[in-house]
């Protein structure tokens, strides 16, 4: 438990420290977020404001993780993860670079940025299935759960698709001041609650690092909440897709390191909801040439329908807990059903 505190508690003091200076000197410099033209009208006021804070987002979160490991042991697992999450991170501070040099709200080409995201999440795969033996039995509570094993090679395609969707679902949540790190501060609590389940109960689960995963997890916790303080509304700084890609392959590795990668779904919901809303608004339109909301993803279409921006960022937070409590509750549903008592 210890070490949990130490995780959380330094991520979020690095990043309270650390983010200001950051607005600082991004703003000593010019370096401003672009803003989309076809976006609601308000939000064209936020041209300028600093981006890229999801270097000091991802960067507290790897100083509190490295700290909680003073009295315990590195895994290889959570090295892995850990690096992984800082390659995804730096593919969006490239993107994020390319927005403010060429002063424009795109960045990389889309196909070298998808490219780039299949190779990391491609090197995470392979490396989990040749070096850290990962179990590749679809998994919703417990590694066994659905006896589907889908063997290295379907499990190396399984974990790429799982690793870039997820990321991208972040990186279009991030659309409002505070929404993707407040609601990913709850699916980052699923997953440190779960992790410390598996540290007790080892022999259900068959993970044999949860106690390194509940770590990651709560440096990331830590790391978003102190991040929050400056990027809640109005927000003085933006996250870019810096902090998107790495909070994104964050939660999707720990979903498939913690074998609960069924589970994410529901963990997530909230950003499989906004990725829906642009899969449906991209289809409805190229199929009918009708929109089926106002714009997407979901969190504009509230607000071309009149709602205050903070009411829909603090809506969409109460369902994010919603969804995790959800979570939580079928995965200790099932650990009562097998026998758990603590």
């Amino acid at each position: 438990m210890k070490n949990l505190l130490v995780a959380g508690g330094v991520a979020m003091v690095i990043a309270l420290l650390a983010t200001p200076l950051l607005i600082n000197w991004l703003r000593m410099r010019g370096i401003g977020q672009q803003i989309r033209e076809d976006g609601p009208e308000r939000h064209q006021s936020k041209a300028g404001t600093p981006t890229m804070g999801g270097v000091t987002l991802i960067g507290a979160a790897v100083v509190g993780w490295v700290a909680s490991h003073i009295d315990a042991p590195f895994t290889t697992r959570g090295l892995v993860a850990m690096v992984t999450v800082c390659a995804a991170a730096a593919i969006g501070l490239v993107d994020d670079w390319i927005k403010v040099h060429r002063q424009r709200s795109l960045g990389l080409n889309a196909r070298a940025k998808a490219a780039a995201q299949v190779v990391v999440a491609g090197a995470f795969a392979i490396v989990s299935v040749t070096w850290l033996k990962v179990d590749t039995h679809l998994s919703f509570t417990r590694y066994n759960s659905t006896g589907i094993d889908l063997g290295k090679v379907g499990w190396v395609i399984f974990a790429v698709v799982v690793i870039v969707g997820f990321s991208n679902a972040v990186n279009l949540t991030d659309g409002l001041d505070g929404l993707a790190a407040g609601s990913s501060t709850f699916a980052f609590a699923a997953f440190a609650v779960i992790g410390y389940y598996q540290v007790k109960h080892q022999g259900l689960y068959g993970n044999p690092t949860p106690l390194d995963e509940a770590l990651m997890a709560t440096a990331l916790i830590g790391a978003c909440a102190g991040f929050l303080w400056f990027n809640a509304a109005p927000a003085h700084i933006f996250m870019g897709d810096t902090g998107s890609l790495g909070i994104g392959t964050g939660i999707a590795t720990l979903a498939l390191l913690e074998n609960v990668d069924l589970l994410l779904p529901i963990i997530g919901g909230l950003f499989v909801l906004e990725t829906v809303s642009v899969i449906l608004q991209v289809a409805s339109f190229r199929l009918f040439r009708r929109r089926v909301f106002r714009m997407a993803p979901i969190h504009h279409h509230f607000e071309l329908l009149g709602w205050p921006e903070t009411t829909v960022i603090i809506r969409f937070w109460i369902l994010a807990g919603l969804f995790t409590a959800l979570a939580l509750g079928s995965f200790y549903a099932d650990f009562l059903s097998h026998g758990g008592t603590g």
